[in-house]
């Protein structure tokens, strides 16, 4: 007997359905793949140009979707096989299979975009731009692109290319052996120091490296030893310290000055360092109100420092990399540090990871670049040559050797890292001291029964955190408050940050005795920013607990460079409470105790970067919740971001 599947009748009001769409349109938006926007969009520019190919308009819209979905391009060779639908859960887009849509062939498809009078084709690098070359697309071999994106990845890869072939000027190689001898001791800091001589010797310069390998403190002791290749002369560099969030800016400025502190350098060095602010990157380039495209620092108008730092690199998307990256100085140096392996920008693009490439796997230097190193450092590191004319990978080293945690969690990072998922399997089924997982699908099981171990960490941390705000002891308050963290891949649904908040707020208020009560504003509620106050200087992301006072008000509590700051609850407008945060969020934190929720299988947002981000979030223990099915999945899937920076960098 045949099985009769349902007819499931669209809602005319969904905004996701495009109205009036027809042929080719209304199929990839009936199956999720395209929405109204992306419709309307490629329609609009097939009128003003005259373009009636369906199959091009298909093209078009599919550009338009790629930086909606963190993709700079559509890769039309690749698009029918990575194609993944969007619709809203239990939504009539969810019966229809993308793969299965009647894509075009892709000979004739190119060939019709390549004739089309709204692609502009090949990648027109060299010679002054034409008319044909003011298109609103730009194909490049089977890569489409919206011609803003095509331009900001085209001058990202020339810029990025022409620093990285370059020496810095006038580096004193017995000053900086010297100096590399002082701080970097130990066979631990071998990668440090490799890293921190070519930030000293080139002008672009690329750390890359996952929580506890260093990357802050390594940055520490650049900056002391460009401050000491510049004592002689009197030049004393002009430092920029920057981060794509607030949060992460103070936590960089925080690091640069706890390392300082400690540093074997001369006084004058020290209070330099201590001296270092660090900002965003759209305060650093001059944001201005009412654009997130123009600066008032460009090409035009370069930044005034010799050196520049940007942290969490990671998360700077393509457009915010273009802006930057042609804003510092010519022979300024650019200093970029983050994970690769990490969550990408939500915007378009994966920079971090099509810049370090390769060498993620192992230093891509060329062998005079090698040498230089072995010079000054008195090791040369070991490295596989780069392909021809790949001088990219001369400035960047990768630091992997992990100082603040180990164990299981280390193992657990590494082979997710990897992409093996037998192996992340085989460690979380170890019960190793400091992993633990609970093999169960949280949303078919009662979370007080399958999450009692987190629970009971949960309770404990809550308790501590209570006991010391009621005392008025904010320090140890908010240090109660990074003891332990649930984070989840989604926002919203049974494995959603929503979700576990109203279940983690249920146990503290079984389990300690009035809590949650006294209003809005009541004594221990954790607190999460999320808007930057630049009066205040909390960011969005920052943690903060509410206190009572001596007197008995009550004050909101955040922790800057070890002193405590108090705020008026009156002043706090964006903040929410924090039992359960996004893993997205967690970016840039740590924690000693991680219960990550992982969702079913079929999660889009399940990913590779997903659970290594949740696992490197863990200081001391971890624990995984979620199927073994669902750990398979995320290790198995790599987010794939459609781009070409990565093969014009390295010259593949």
């Amino acid at each position: 007997m045949t099985a009769v599947i349902p007819v499931i009748e669209p809602d005319p009001f969904d905004v996701r359905r495009a109205q009036g769409a027809a042929g080719l349109l209304a199929e990839f938006n009936l199956a999720g793949v395209l929405t109204s926007a992306d419709i309307h969009v490629a329609g609009r520019l097939g009128g003003l140009l005259a373009e009636e190919d369906e199959t091009v308009l298909l093209a078009a819209a599919l550009a338009v979707r790629a930086p909606r979905v963190g993709h700079v391009c559509t890769d039309l060779a690749t698009v029918r096989d990575t194609v993944t639908s969007d619709p809203e859960p239990g939504g009539w887009a969810e019966l229809l299979d993308p793969q299965g849509l009647p894509w075009p062939a892709a000979d004739p498809w190119l060939a019709a975009l390549a004739a089309s009078p709204l692609v502009a084709a090949g990648a027109g690098w060299d010679g002054a731009a034409t008319a044909a070359d003011n298109r609103p697309l730009r194909l490049v071999g089977t890569r489409l692109y919206l011609d803003r994106y095509w331009r900001e990845e085209r001058d990202v890869a020339v810029d990025l290319l022409s620093r990285g072939r370059g020496r810095a000027d006038g580096v004193d190689l017995d000053i900086l052996a010297g100096g590399l001898a002082r701080l970097f001791v130990g066979e631990g800091s071998r990668e440090q120091r490799v890293a921190a001589a070519t930030a000293v010797l080139r002008r672009l310069t690329v750390i890359a490296g996952g929580p506890g390998t260093g990357k802050t403190t390594t940055v520490a002791r650049i900056l002391a030893l460009l401050d000491e290749q510049a004592a002689g002369t009197g030049a004393l560099p002009r430092v920029a310290l920057a981060a794509p969030t607030g949060k992460a800016a103070a936590r960089l400025e925080e690091a640069v000055h706890a390392e300082a502190a400690r540093l074997d350098v001369a006084d004058a060095v020290r209070r330099r360092l201590l001296a270092l602010e660090a900002s965003t990157l759209h305060r650093l380039l001059g944001w201005r109100p009412g654009s997130r495209s123009r600066f008032r620092h460009d090409r035009g108008n370069r930044l005034p420092h010799d050196v520049v730092v940007v942290d969490e690199t990671s998360m700077v998307s393509l457009s915010l990399m273009a802006k930057l990256v042609e804003a510092v100085r010519t022979g300024a140096r650019l200093v970029l540090v983050g994970d690769p392996e990490q969550l990408a920008s939500v915007e378009a693009g994966a920079v971090m990871g099509d810049i370090v490439g390769p060498a993620s796997d192992g230093l891509r230097m060329r062998p005079a670049a090698r040498a230089v190193l072995g010079a000054v450092t008195g090791d040369e590191p070991p490295g596989i040559a780069p392909a021809e004319g790949a001088a990219i990978g001369d400035g960047i080293a990768v630091l992997r050797h992990v100082h603040r945690y180990g164990g299981g969690i280390a193992e657990l990072a590494e082979a997710v890292r990897r992409g093996d998922a037998a192996e992340a399997v085989a460690v979380l089924r170890a019960e190793r001291d400091d992993v633990a997982w609970i093999d169960a699908d949280v949303a078919q099981a009662d979370p007080s029964r399958a999450m009692a171990p987190v629970r009971q960490a949960v309770v404990a941390a809550g308790r501590r955190v209570a006991e010391h705000a009621r005392a008025g002891d904010g320090l140890a308050a908010l240090d109660g408050l990074g003891a332990m963290r649930v984070l989840c891949a989604h926002r919203r649904g049974p494995y959603g940050a929503a979700s576990w908040a109203r279940h983690v707020e249920r146990w503290l208020s079984a389990a300690i005795a009035g809590y949650a009560t006294g209003g809005r504003w009541y004594t221990g509620r954790p607190l999460l920013v999320t808007a930057n106050d630049y009066g205040l200087r909390l960011y969005n992301g920052d943690t903060g607990v509410v206190i009572v006072t001596d007197d008995g008000r009550a004050t909101a509590v955040f922790e800057r460079r070890g002193e405590l700051v108090e705020v008026s609850p009156a002043r706090l407008g964006a903040v929410e409470t924090v039992h359960a945060m996004t893993i997205h969020k967690s970016q840039g934190s740590q924690f000693d105790d991680v219960a990550v929720v992982l969702p079913d299988p079929s999660s889009p947002i399940l990913t590779r970067e997903l659970l290594y981000t949740a696992v490197s979030r863990a200081r001391s223990r971890l624990t995984v919740v979620g199927s073994a099915d669902s750990v398979r999945a995320a290790v198995e899937r790599p987010i794939a971001r459609a781009s070409g920076l990565r093969a014009q960098l390295w010259a593949t």
